[in-house]
């Protein structure tokens, strides 16, 4: 595809308008390059929340936006997991607790409504930073340069393009990338509740045998849900009345926060998953769901993109000291070397934990209960468990 017009030229090219591709237009542009941000508004009508670690935050906090966030946001103190499948081999009840490592809190949540809001306004107040608001129609990849067409007629060249376009992203289609997919039988059932009970800033996940039912805490009386049912489960459960609905998952809660009361509105997802082949193309770097896509177990999935993100950019800008081809094919191979072991192990980490809740195999619910029993009783595997989930490769080293 050609352009009558002179294309617009800057360093790097993001496009995407979530919070991954916000987070990577700041954390680039830092650098000294100049760049834009090719993303339509941010979506203010999500209800989701989204669980952010400490490594997560200081990147967060390196772009100069964490300190806007924080208000909105409710501190993770502990985490509990209890077995609630009802089977033969049930597991005890594991709690982690962030002053095992020294730390005053593993993370926060916020809801992601307002951190696009943040994240939307720091974007167009950054200095050295082009934001259009569009998306990209069609792209192609040379030698030199990668070149955008925008669905408003714009034609953007730049010297690296990074693609943070989500699940059925344009930019790594037009590369021809090709991705790895599957799916599982569940589906998810968000929304946010208020409760009688304060959480004391636990997070706490019940072992349902059709998936996890995690409550993570919000600002005030107010928590998260993450429900994962059967297909079936979950239009059941969209099908009641809000009375109907508040009062079942009451009872699913074991009432541990007393009585419920629906403060969003019930949103579902399909669970999937999706790993992209190669995390780069040429004058292309993928980062977030572009690149890898998998149940929201955990609080896996925005803080993994941040890591892509925190990788892409110390190799990016080590290039630029240097004053090196910030596109080139080994720098960009050099980002994939870093990135895919991480997000291997979280990706077959969710997925072997996930099958494990639905599996009937007898030895397989044994083997899962024992590891929960020996990570409550025992404090270095535990501890060991507990750094890794929030940050891999860190769980022998020392932490403040």
């Amino acid at each position: 595809m050609s352009s009558s017009h002179s294309p617009e030229k800057f360093d790097i090219a993001i496009v995407g308008g979530g919070p991954s591709g916000r987070i990577a237009a700041l954390a680039l542009v830092q650098q000294g390059l100049s760049c834009v941000l090719i993303a339509p508004s941010a979506n203010r009508e999500d209800g989701r929340t989204t669980a952010l670690w400490q490594r997560s935050i200081d990147l967060l906090r390196d772009i100069g936006v964490w300190s806007a966030i924080e208000g909105s946001a409710e501190a993770l103190k502990k985490m509990r997991m209890i077995d609630s499948t009802g089977r033969l081999f049930r597991a005890p009840e594991v709690v982690f607790d962030c002053s095992e490592l020294g730390l005053e809190e593993f993370g926060f949540n916020i809801l992601n409504s307002e951190l696009n809001v943040v994240l939307e306004k720091a974007c167009a107040a950054q200095s050295g930073l082009e934001v259009i608001s569009d998306t990209v129609k069609t792209a192609e990849f040379g030698d030199e340069r990668a070149t955008l067409f925008t669905s408003g007629g714009r034609t953007i060249s730049a010297r690296l393009a990074v693609a943070a376009d989500g699940r059925r992203s344009t930019l790594r289609e037009a590369a021809g990338i090709e991705v790895k997919r599957w799916s599982y039988p569940q589906v998810a059932v968000v929304l946010n509740l208020e409760h009688r009970l304060p959480h004391q800033q636990i997070s706490t996940e019940f072992h349902a045998a059709t998936g996890p039912f995690t409550l993570v805490p919000l600002p005030g009386r107010q928590s998260s849900l993450v429900c994962v049912e059967t297909a079936e489960g979950a239009a059941n459960l969209l099908a009641m009345t809000q009375e109907e609905l508040e009062a079942e998952l009451e009872r699913r809660a074991h009432s541990i926060l007393g009585s419920f009361k629906l403060a969003s509105k019930p949103q579902s997802f399909p669970l999937a998953g999706l790993t992209a082949t190669s995390l780069v193309g040429p004058r292309l770097a993928l980062v977030g769901e572009t690149a890898h896509v998998f149940p929201p177990i955990g609080a896996q999935g925005l803080n993994l993109s941040l890591r892509d993100i925190r990788d892409l950019t110390t190799v990016v800008a080590a290039a630029t000291r240097s004053h090196a081809d910030i596109g080139a094919a080994a720098l960009l191979a050099s980002y994939e070397k870093k990135r895919f072991s991480d997000i291997r192990s979280r990706t077959n980490a969710v997925d072997v934990l996930n099958r494990s809740l639905l599996t009937e195999f007898l030895p397989v619910q044994a083997a899962r209960s024992a590891g929960m029993y020996l990570t409550g009783k025992v404090g270095p595997l535990r501890r060991i468990l507990m750094r890794e989930g929030l940050a891999p490769g860190t769980a022998f080293q020392l932490h403040r």
